[in-house]
């Protein structure tokens, strides 16, 4: 079904950058995009999990310097029964987390600073347990994919923006600055939407499989809840907005109006979801 989803993806996302490409372009642009989405895939596809850790800052921590860490993590990949994944650490004070690679075999997690300083132990395997859900559910190469590709339209539609959009001779004058405005905008949106779509519903089964993962409901309920409080405080505001559907906790939060259209599930949904479930043992 993951394999299914990945291939629609790819084609969804690989038109839109092609419809992108000839509505700026013309027929030079067309090719240009097909070119570039071809690229932009097999790169998503083998490198979506260094993209995503590069953007993010991180960095391999050793087993020295966090021996805690390390420990929960291997603890909850032996009850998922998969591979432990590489373990790395973001520099930022924001508080936040996220799981990227391909497949199991070929996993990382990631952890930042303020998250260390922020939860307790126990709070902090929940939000353990929901990243290594993902690796165990096999979503995180669509969602590293989707990053990617949506991060990839979006500075395409923007290059045509200030741009002013471009034809070859052949073909009649240039794009209305107005429309490569208008195309700036919707491109964009239309990737965001493909990925609300598929973000949200990975949220919940992630909750639910980390909450099974780490035996304590409440304890992820209680790190989302004070994540939730961590990242308004102290926003990361240098996460690229089509990467944010990758952390636990959308990392830029904005007005109320943004939030609705997020990629990420309310948190006081997700909370009450997890209460339930430790309500019913």
């Amino acid at each position: 079904m993951n394999t299914l989803k990945t291939i629609l993806l790819m084609g969804v996302l690989t038109g839109l950058m092609m419809a992108v490409g000839g509505a700026l372009g013309g027929k030079s642009g067309l090719v240009m995009a097909f070119v570039f989405a071809v690229a932009t895939n097999f790169a998503s596809y083998w490198f979506s999990d260094k993209m995503a850790l590069a953007m993010a800052g991180a960095q391999p921590i050793a087993r020295e310097e966090a021996p805690e860490l390390y420990e929960v993590v291997e603890r909850i990949a032996r009850r998922a029964e998969i591979p432990v994944p590489q373990i790395y650490l973001a520099p930022t004070e924001s508080p936040n987390a996220f799981a990227t690679g391909r497949d199991p075999e070929h996993s990382s997690i990631a952890v930042t600073a303020g998250i260390m300083r922020l939860l307790s132990m126990q709070e902090l395997e929940g939000v353990l347990a929901h990243e290594l859900a993902h690796v165990r559910n096999r979503d995180i190469l669509i969602t590293s994919m989707a990053a990617v590709l949506a991060s990839v339209i979006t500075m395409i539609a923007h290059w045509g923006m200030y741009l002013g959009g471009y034809r070859d001779d052949r073909e009649s004058g240039g794009v209305n600055p107005v429309f490569a405005i208008l195309l700036a905008v919707l491109a964009p949106f239309a990737a965001f939407l493909i990925q609300m779509a598929i973000s949200r519903s990975r949220e919940y089964e992630a909750d639910r499989t980390g909450a099974r993962l780490c035996g304590h409901p409440e304890e992820l309920a209680s790190a989302l809840s004070r994540l939730e409080e961590g990242v308004q405080a102290i926003p990361d505001r240098q996460v690229n907005p089509a990467m944010s559907s990758l952390y636990i906790v959308k990392p830029n939060p904005g007005s109320w109006i943004v939030n609705l259209m997020s990629t990420h599930p309310p948190i006081e949904d997700r909370i009450r979801r997890l209460e339930e479930m430790a309500a019913r043992g």
